[in-house]
């Protein structure tokens, strides 16, 4: 689907109907306190719902239990090797570009400032982690996955989100359009899907069209698993990046809660890496996939290792060279990139297992002013606005 700025416009008054009628329904009854309880121990797909649960929570649990019907179910595994072939890759691309990314987005900024204590920045990392994690188990559809209870339960939480910004008068929906709305919503799956292959492929990882395509088609399902209307969503590369270009054009620049919260996501990493004299890495590699002006926006901090950090898909190519030609060095490099990865989730959880549920309240200082074969080469599309 190509969108025009009249089919976005459209999209920013849209939100999600099934989760803001049952967020609002829990809010009405005084339920949320009762469904935050009981639902921390739905933490699996097919586990029995406990005795208590609000009717309407239940009906909305068993409404969005199971996947989308139209999933291809072979793009999906081919979707969950590329993620195992490349775990490392996408968690540098998701903590580095991704998230920056979002913050680039003021208005998107402000909204992340409204469920996140300032002294625990790293519940927003880890739930993202997590998430990814869970979504890329070959169980994540069957009973006992821990993937759809969190798929519902982020769903409902950006419900909670719109229901307080609304209700509170917050939110100047004349001018910004609904708070997380479908071109937000559409947007988050560009910068999980898209934006981390552009990263992968800066940083000099071989990636197959076959697996671009269905790592992009994987964030497709999770997309409908939260509430986008995936008849409005890119179907293809291609149009992706005519999507995501025009999304930021239309909406990415500074602002206080952006730098505020690259701030933290730095000082986070820089205190998981242990010792001091990495620590620069961190914002060299945001620099470095995000592009010097919105660094600049962002206020990363220019440093000795930008330089260094520019040789990096060089090594990395080495790396991939390796494993290509080695089976005990492929799978000593999975392995390893297997554990890295736990023990990054690990480190941003501090051992404890994510909970998602719908916030009573905001903060009250919040404000809004305004294995794949790696023959034949993937490449990103080319721009499509200048």
């Amino acid at each position: 689907m190509i969108h025009t700025e009249a089919s976005m416009d459209a999209l920013r008054q849209t939100g999600d109907q099934l989760a803001d009628a049952t967020v609002a329904t829990l809010f009405e009854r005084g339920e949320v306190g009762k469904f935050n309880t009981l639902m921390r121990y739905v933490s699996t797909a097919g586990a029995p719902l406990p005795d208590g649960l609000p009717d309407v929570a239940r009906e909305y649990l068993e409404a969005t239990g199971v996947p989308p019907s139209w999933v291809d179910w072979g793009e999906m595994e081919k979707a969950r090797l590329f993620f195992i072939d490349n775990n490392v890759h996408i968690s540098t691309a998701l903590s580095f570009a991704s998230m920056p990314a979002c913050y680039l987005v003021p208005h998107v900024a402000k909204l992340l400032s409204t469920t996140h204590g300032l002294a625990y920045p790293s519940k927003r990392m880890a739930e993202t982690g997590q998430f990814t994690v869970h979504l890329m188990r070959p169980d994540a559809f069957e009973a006992g996955s821990r993937f759809i209870p969190a798929a519902q339960k982020v769903r409902l939480l950006h419900a909670s989100i719109r229901h307080h910004l609304v209700r509170e008068d917050r939110w100047d929906i004349a001018a910004l359009g609904t708070p997380i709305c479908q071109e937000d919503m559409i947007g988050g799956q560009m910068f999980f899907s898209l934006l981390v292959l552009d990263s992968l492929h800066r940083l000099n990882i071989h990636m197959s069209t076959e697996g671009a395509e269905a790592y992009y088609y994987a964030w497709r399902v999770v997309g409908a698993m939260l509430g986008v209307d995936q008849e409005a969503v890119p179907a293809t590369l291609d149009e992706a990046r005519g999507f995501l270009d025009r999304y930021m054009i239309r909406h990415m620049g500074p602002s206080e809660e952006g730098a505020h919260l690259t701030r933290q996501l730095i000082d986070l990493y820089e205190e998981i890496v242990p010792g001091t004299f990495f620590d620069p890495v961190v914002s060299a590699l945001i620099r470095h996939l995000v592009g010097d002006t919105c660094a600049d926006w962002l206020r990363v901090p220019r440093t000795a290792w930008d330089t260094v950090v520019k040789a990096a898909p060089h090594l990395l190519g080495v790396l991939e060279t390796i494993e290509d030609r080695s089976p005990l060095g492929a799978w000593a490099l999975d392995r390893l990139g297997q554990l890295t990865t736990v023990l990054e989730l690990s480190s941003l959880t501090r051992g404890r297992v994510m909970h998602y549920a719908i916030p009573e309240q905001l903060k009250k200082e919040y404000g809004v002013s305004g294995a794949v074969p790696r023959t034949r080469r993937w490449s990103p599309p080319a721009p499509s606005i200048s």
